[in-house]
């Protein structure tokens, strides 16, 4: 039965729950003893570089403007680096599968919880939660919460250890590069058996805990890339950093909300011709792109399918399901505003 109305209160928590990751260095023929590797601390740099921003051409008269193009750039920035005798990145973290999709942490209108209960069921009973899990486990087994780490390497391992009551259950070893960024048209046992239990997590049928661990080979010494840290109070100051990196305990690392994007770039279904996946959002943000691939003039935003689906009973293509559902492993606030 349809609904008259949107809940003005709704949210839903995370569904795969992920740890900061950390940065620790070593030698790639010796990652059996990767337990002993030394974290990776961050260092500061004083350069003096050259300005190399885009000038305003009509700011100043020729004479100043020549003179600022022709001073140094001093800056003090953050690094992270190999030690010089080591050649391959380890980063590390936790990622833990819950189940209660479709069950909200807060709603204030009792039949819109059971509609979308019964909803979830429904999708549950035609589908299952494989389709999801699938791609969420190709994303740990390809390495892609590496980012950038990744692409400058020459071999990555992804190592998945399944842990229970303290101790290993299952593990599965990835080479990462056999699983392109592009799409998820590979598919083996090891990545089914992964998304296996990551479905089994979603639906609550056991606990699934994973610590995850992935080997990158940069070469001795490389740059490595941590988060880097958003200054809102105005970090670009005299004497203060024009680049702060993300560290944890002295180690360096990536913020949670990094390597928990990376695993939900699953959505290949905003376009019939998506050429990328990106990541589960309401709108398709991709910032890095400056664009938005889920338009609401196109009804294809996460709250124009929802509310079709619950307000109306139009049921979204099976695609579009699938982003819904993806939407509530994601989580977050989605409640509408009322009206004054």
């Amino acid at each position: 039965m349809a609904l008259s109305k949107n809940a003005s209160v709704l949210a839903f928590e995370r569904k795969i729950d992920v740890s900061d990751a950390l940065f620790y260095g070593g030698k790639w023929d010796d990652k059996a003893n990767y337990g002993t590797w030394p974290q990776i601390e961050l260092k500061q740099k004083s350069v003096r570089g050259t300005i190399s921003n885009r000038m305003k051409a009509k700011e100043d008269d020729p004479a100043k403007f020549n003179a600022k193009i022709e001073s140094a750039n001093l800056q003090t920035v953050d690094v992270a680096a190999l030690p010089s005798d080591a050649d391959t990145l380890c980063v590390r973290f936790s990622l833990k599968v819950l189940s209660g999709i479709g069950t909200p942490s807060a709603c204030n209108l009792a039949e819109y919880q059971e509609k979308l209960k019964a909803t979830v069921e429904a999708y549950k009973a035609e589908f299952g939660f494989k389709i999801l899990a699938d791609r969420y486990a190709y994303n740990i087994a390809n390495g892609r919460f590496l980012w950038r780490n990744r692409v400058g390497a020459e071999q990555v391992e992804v190592v998945v250890n399944r842990v229970s009551a303290g101790k290993t259950e299952k593990s599965w070893t990835f080479d990462g590069f056999e699983y392109p960024l592009s799409d998820f048209s590979k598919t083996d046992k090891k990545v089914s058996e992964l998304g296996d239990a990551i479905a089994d997590g979603l639906a609550g049928s056991s606990f699934v805990i994973f610590d995850v661990t992935a080997f990158a080979r940069l070469g001795k010494g490389q740059e490595v890339f941590p988060s880097q840290e958003l200054i809102l109070d105005g970090g670009s100051g005299k004497g203060k950093k024009s680049r702060t990196l993300y560290e944890v305990s002295g180690a360096a690392g990536l913020h949670s909300q990094k390597v928990g994007n990376a695993i939900r770039t699953i959505d290949t279904w905003y376009d019939d011709l998506a050429e990328m996946p990106i990541a589960v959002e309401p709108y398709g943000s991709v910032t890095s792109l400056g664009c938005a691939y889920r338009q609401p003039k196109d009804k294809t935003d996460f709250y124009n399918l929802l509310d079709n689906w619950m307000l109306k009973d139009k049921k979204p293509s099976a695609e579009n399901q699938h982003f819904v559902m993806a939407i509530f492993v994601r989580g977050g606030v989605f409640g509408e505003a009322e009206k004054d």
